[in-house]
């Protein structure tokens, strides 16, 4: 019988095959890679995430059942949630402890609208997360705690893990705003998995959950054992007490909001009685009492605070900040000049914790915000530094005492290694 092709028909028909398959290849590559950094947003030097980093690993969500007799729930009543990364080899025994953040609500409508999400119940937070940045395994990411357990405590109570309202009922709707008891709760888990027995412990968190650590920074010290080392890093959490553009102090009409809304002039007595309740609320007041070592990661233009603290929403109907709010690159003279004194104002507030002996600080001219959970600006060849170090090395020299770390950056547009987000539209309040 004779073939049913000839030899050339064969190889076009072979080519054919060949070429089909690398086209779902292709197409495949595109569907995942793609959707797993496109939560970065894109920057002004355009860094490629491709230079040797393994794909981030994906962490369970576990959640803490039999804590709603003791009203430890978000604001909707399911029960909190956290991610649990065991350590290895001789990380087995040292705990990182990271803490979510998301914004706050101020007034029960917006509480109500976080209880359809992640931020106000454990019904919608995602079952899987991705471990990155300092909560990544892999050591060419994350050099110094790669194989250490490491924990991520989901956010659902609307503010930074502080409240504790015994009253659920307000207006006729059930809201539950007992983050104090949600901490204490995850804590009391975590303990006899081996927390208790810690030679080393790192308390993290990033914006809210930046705040949080301030908070609860003694609380976690307190926790462990006297012979083990004890400390804590704000990510980005350093929120400003500043007159925004149009003059009004937003920021603290917004934390008065929340403070009043969940009672929390209690959680901090050692606040002024002479002070409005949200000025108690800001880490500047709050940082004060801490007696444990603490590191202050912040970007000195952070670009959550240029949006929401600087020009908040009605600060600026003629939108002259519009885009210089997604992109500093696009800020001209005049905003320039405004951006300056916003850094000014962080320095002189950090400034009476420079002279605290143990601790860190790494404040950079870049527009970013958390950058301790950000793969491409925590450790990576398109990092930010200062003296060349990028902040995972800055924090490791600090948490194992290799030097004194005191990084304060020149002012912006001085760092050409900054790692700048570009948004392609405003952050979102929640």
């Amino acid at each position: 019988m004779p073939p049913l092709f000839s030899a050339p028909a064969l190889n076009r028909r072979r080519l054919r095959h060949a070429a089909a398959f690398a086209l779902v290849l292709i197409a495949v590559a595109l569907f995942f890679f793609p959707f797993r950094f496109a939560a970065s947003p894109s920057t002004s030097t355009s860094p490629s995430p491709s230079y040797g980093q393994r794909l981030p690993t994906l962490v369970d969500l576990t959640l803490v059942h039999g804590t709603e007799d003791k009203g430890a729930v978000c604001l909707d009543g399911t029960p909190p949630g956290y991610h649990w990364l065991p350590g290895f080899g001789d990380g087995s025994d040292k705990w990182l402890i990271h803490l979510e953040g998301g914004s706050w609500c101020r007034n029960l409508t917006w509480c109500a609208q976080r209880k359809k999400t992640s931020l106000g119940s454990s019904a919608y937070m995602e079952r899987r997360v991705d471990f990155v940045g300092i909560l990544s395994d892999d050591e060419s990411q994350n050099p110094d705690f790669y194989n250490w357990n490491k924990v991520k405590i989901r956010y659902c109570d609307g503010a930074s893990f502080s409240g504790n309202v015994e009253d659920e009922m307000q207006y006729g709707t059930n809201f539950f705003f007992r983050g104090q008891r949600i901490w204490e709760a995850v804590m009391s888990e975590l303990l006899p998995k081996g927390l208790a027995r810690a030679k080393q412990a790192f308390l993290t968190g990033c914006s809210a959950g930046g705040l949080s650590t301030y908070i609860h920074c003694d609380d976690f010290r307190a926790l462990l054992p006297k012979d083990s080392t004890v400390k804590c890093l704000a990510d980005g959490g350093f929120f400003l007490d500043v007159e925004d553009i149009s003059g009004r102090r937003y920021m603290r009409s917004f934390y008065n909001d929340v403070a009043h809304l969940q009672d929390l002039r209690k959680r901090f007595p050692g606040c002024s009685s002479d002070m409005e309740p949200g000025q108690c609320f800001f880490p500047q007041e709050v940082a004060k009492g801490i007696t444990t070592p603490m590191f202050i990661l912040n970007p000195a233009y952070d670009v959550w605070q240029v949006e929401h603290v600087l020009s908040p929403e009605g600060s600026d109907p003629q939108h002259s900040w519009q885009n210089c709010r997604l992109d500093i690159t696009k800020c001209n003279s005049k905003h320039l000049e405004i951006l300056q004194g916003f850094r000014k104002s962080l320095l002189d507030a950090i400034s009476e914790f420079k002279k605290k002996r143990e601790w860190g600080m790494f404040i950079d001219s870049c527009f970013i915000h958390c950058q301790s959970m950000k793969s491409l600006a925590w450790h990576a060849p398109s990092a930010s530094r200062i003296n060349n170090k990028t902040v995972a090395e800055a924090v490791g020299d600090w948490f194992f005492d290799r030097r004194e770390v005191r990084e304060i950056d020149c002012e912006y547009p001085c760092n050409p290694t900054c790692y700048n987000v570009v948004l392609d539209r405003p952050y979102n309040e929640e």
